[in-house]
Formats: C-alpha cells, sequence, structure tokens
C-alpha cells in the first residue's frame, strides 16, 4: 500500500517536536481507553459480543452517510461501497459473533508424564489499549476490520482514521462516537501532528495498514516500549498467465481487480507477466473487459472511481509513457481521473515498475516462461498477494512451492479477502501478522499457558534434590532421550 496517514514526502514525524495541542489530545485519549481496559469494561465476552452488534448497526444504519462520504472522497459507487467497505466488514463482524465463544474457550493441552495428575491449558487474555492507524483507499473497511477485531478479543481501542480521506475520517469519527463504548473505543481525527503524538503514547498493540517507509516508522516508534506491531504494507503483486488459461475469463477478473476503487487497492494486480504469444491475445481481451466495465467513455461511469487527491494523481501520471500505451492513458486533473491504462512493452527498468503503482495503470511484462516469471518474481520483494492464471496443475504446485507471497490466488486476484478464515497479512517487505477471523483473535490477544498441579500428594517430590541412589537412577531414566525407531 503506497501511503496513509504519515506521508512519506513531508517531513518524517520527530517524536521529540510534537505539537503540544496534538500531544494534550493523543494522551487524553489513551488515558481515557486506558481506564476504561483497567476497570475491566473490555473484558466481558458480553461486553465484547453488544458493542460488535453496535459496530455492526452503526454500518447498517450508517451506510447512506459511509456511502456519501467514500463518493466525497473516492468516488467510490454505492455499490462498490457496499462490497468492497460495509458488507466485507458487516460480514467480518458476523464471522467473529458466531465463532468467538468457541475460539477464546480454554483450550486443554497434554502434560509429559513428570507432571502426574497436573492440568494445563492456553486462555486467551485481552492485551490492553490497542492503536489502529486506518489508510485512505479503503477508509471503512480498514479502519473496522481492525477495530472489531480488537474489541472481540477484549481491548481498549484508539482509532486513528486517514485524514487523506477527510469525509470518511468525520463520518467514521461520528458515528464510532454515537455507536460504541465512548471510554472503551477513542476516536483521533487529524493528519501528521497527531499521529506522530499517538505513537509517542504507549499502547499494548499497534495495527498499521500502509506503506512501508512508515510501517518504519512505526516500529521505531513502537520499539521505545516493546509494543507489537502488525503492519499491513503491499509491494509490487505480481499476475502470471501461462497458455493454458482461459484468457478471456483472465482477463475480465484481471481488470475487475486491477480497476476496482481505481486501482487503489493494496492487493490489486500491479503488473501481469505472460510470454509474448499470450501478452498478444491478452490485450484485446483487456480492452475489451474495461469496455464492457466501464463504457466507452470511463469517465462518465457511475461504477469507476477517482484518484485520491491531486498529489497522487500527478504521481500516476508521471508513470505512463504515452509510448507504451496500449489501452486508456487518458486524464483528468480537474476531476482527478485517470482512465483504465494499459502498457505493453514494459520492462523491468521502466519507471512503472520501480513502485508499487496504486492507481488505473496495468503494466504488460514479457517473460519466457514459468521460470522467468518465478525468477522475475522471487528477484524482488516478497508481495502481499501473488496472483496465477492456469489450467495446469503442476503450475499452481510450482508457484506454491517456489513463491513467497502473504497470499496466492488461483484463477481470481482479490477474492481470498472474502473469506473470513484465511489469514490476511504480508510476508517480509509486504508486511507481518495478520488478521480477518480467527487470526484477528490470535493478533488482538496473548495466549497465556496455564498450569495447575495439585498439592494434596507431592508428586514433585522425586525431583528435589538431592538426587542419590534410587532417586538419581530413577530421574535420569525418565529423562533420558530415546531413540526413535
Amino acid at each position: 500500500m503506497t501511503d496513509t496517514t504519515l506521508e512519506t514526502d513531508r517531513t518524517s514525524p520527530d517524536l521529540r517536536g510534537m505539537d503540544a495541542a496534538a500531544a494534550a489530545a493523543a494522551a487524553a485519549a489513551v488515558a481515557r481507553a486506558r481506564n476504561a481496559y483497567v476497570g475491566g469494561a473490555t473484558k466481558p465476552l458480553e461486553w465484547r459480543e453488544r458493542q460488535l452488534r453496535s459496530l455492526r448497526r452503526l454500518l447498517v444504519d450508517g451506510a447512506d452517510v459511509l456511502c456519501d462520504a467514500l463518493a466525497a472522497d473516492l468516488g467510490k459507487s454505492r455499490t462498490e461501497a457496499m462490497i468492497t467497505e460495509i458488507g466485507f466488514t458487516v460480514n467480518e463482524i458476523d464471522h467473529l459473533l458466531k465463532h468467538l465463544r468457541s475460539w477464546l474457550r480454554p483450550e486443554r493441552v497434554s502434560v509429559p508424564v513428570t507432571l502426574p495428575f497436573a492440568r494445563a491449558r492456553v486462555v486467551r487474555e485481552p492485551l490492553g489499549v490497542v492503536l489502529v492507524i486506518a489508510p485512505w483507499n479503503y477508509p471503512v473497511q480498514l479502519a473496522l476490520a481492525p477495530l472489531a477485531g480488537a474489541i472481540a478479543g477484549g481491548n481498549a481501542v484508539v482509532v486513528k482514521p486517514s485524514e487523506v480521506a477527510a469525509a470518511t475520517s468525520h463520518a467514521l469519527a461520528r458515528l464510532l462516537r454515537e455507536h460504541l463504548d465512548p471510554n472503551a473505543v477513542q476516536v483521533v481525527e487529524g493528519g501528521v501532528p497527531e499521529t506522530t503524538a499517538l505513537l509517542a503514547e504507549r499502547f499494548d498493540h499497534i495495527f498499521y495498514t500502509g506503506n512501508g517507509t512508515v510501517g518504519r516508522i512505526v516500529l521505531e516508534a513502537a520499539a521505545k516500549h516493546l509494543t507489537p506491531v502488525t503492519l499491513e504494507l503491499g509491494g509490487k503483486s505480481p499476475t502470471y498467465v501461462d497458455d493454458s488459461a482461459d484468457l478471456e475469463v483472465a482477463a475480465r477478473r484481471i481488470v475487475l481487480g486491477k480497476f476496482t476503487n481505481a486501482g487503489q487497492t493494496c492487493v490489486a494486480p500491479d503488473y501481469v507477466l505472460a510470454t509474448r504469444e499470450v501478452l498478444d491475445r491478452l490485450k484485446p481481451l483487456l480492452s475489451k473487459a474495461i469496455g464492457d466495465f466501464f463504457g466507452d467513455d470511463p469517465a462518465s461511469s457511475p461504477d469507476y472511481g477517482r484518484i485520491i487527491d491531486g498529489r497522487h494523481f500527478d504521481r500516476l501520471c508521471g508513470l505512463i509513457e504515452p509510448s507504451l500505451v496500449v489501452s486508456g492513458g487518458g486524464t483528468d486533473a480537474r476531476h482527478r481521473y485517470i482512465e483504465p491504462t494499459v502498457l505493453d512493452g514494459v520492462t523491468r527498468e521502466h519507471g512503472v515498475m520501480q513502485e508499487e503503482i496504486f492507481g488505473p495503470v496495468l503494466p504488460l511484462v514479457e517473460v519466457a516462461g514459468i521460470d522467468g516469471a518465478i525468477d522475475f518474481i522471487n528477484d524482488r520483494d516478497r508481495p502481499l498477494a501473488l496472483y496465477l492464471f492456469t489450467a495446469d496443475s503442476s503450475t499452481r504446485r510450482r508457484f506454491e512451492r517456489e513463491t513467497s507471497s502473504g497470499a496466492l490466488g488461483v484463477n481470481i486476484p482479490l477474492a481470498h479477502l472474502m473469506v473470513p478464515d484465511l489469514p490476511f497479512g504480508g510476508v517480509g517487505p509486504s508486511g507481518m501478522g495478520a488478521y480477518h477471523g480467527r487470526a484477528s483473535i490470535e493478533t488482538f490477544t496473548h495466549a497465556k499457558g496455564v498450569l495447575t498441579h495439585p498439592t494434596r500428594v507431592d508428586t514433585t517430590a522425586l525431583i528435589y534434590p538431592p538426587f542419590a541412589g534410587l532417586k538419581r537412577r530413577l530421574v535420569e531414566t525418565l529423562m533420558a532421550p530415546r531413540r526413535k525407531r
């Protein structure tokens, strides 16, 4: 993901010289959340379920407000907002509510023979106060889905929406204050000063969605308090199409995955790898799919969004080399509009291959075949997602074995996010940690080991020193390593 609350081309945050008002507001919000947690308000299972149901009502009752805000910020259609933001998050909450009690149930584990009559179990306990820093590209989903997981884990939460999606930030702040526990769930709006001030506070977990540059700033701030961090980052998610794939279906699914939210999706297909023969067959199908989805003039399509702001618009325009355009390429700065654009003849040296695109520009890159594609992918940072279009099971197995990515989607992009039991997260530079479904419970709770040993019969007497005679021989016999047959 390219960017969020701490803009990477602005002055880096200085935690020593932060804004005094922002620091006071951040400290007050964290103190209220801390008091709610320490007072025990967030720990009962009934409180967690009640808050999750309230969060669900926020999404249902506030759908119109949120859809209007998303349209103002991103030109996002109501249908797209309902699919990718509101409906997605409601499904995540429903899944948590359905399974929460079973996921939180203490888990019995076996004990060794040297601890007769002892009982061992794993108990999941809340972490404490969690900071959620949300990005601008899916400003509802990526604020509220982590919030839901943190609440389900029994934590108090401070939410920092992105000021880049200002209308959505304001709507979320109002709705969260109206629907959720006003002490345990705090909202801090603002930009760099407010986020900087929050990062100076002590949290028990920080959940950040954004880019790697800011991720390093978050890690550095967290290290001062030894705070664990989940980083949902991004990178260039590749797509490989082989000659066994149904190219018409592949083209339509690639276009959907790439140009949803005008390409401003951290797991969108960033570029396509294929042989020259496959690329030449795929190009007209991509252009046809774009026309089928958005019409001859995507600028007038109610289903095609806009770039978030002028800075990102200018950055994306700089990545479009006119000589490489085979479809699209039109722009309108006044409306922050970039036409769905396909580039061909792209090599690894072109500017569009040097950074995560995060916009409606799709490069086509020629490789010799599967070996070349795997080498091309493995020569780069491990991506948040990798997509493969093939009908060949051996090709699928090779990608599973020989590449590493946050997720692998076979014959469909983006859809893995819709499966709540699949953990979502990156690997290496594309992130650390995961969430969604049970993975959210694992992220936002501590697995505490509990051992209970009765005293009615002191069975540990066997290992009290001194060791001599029969006791020594018995202990050494019990503890001696044995060869496996």
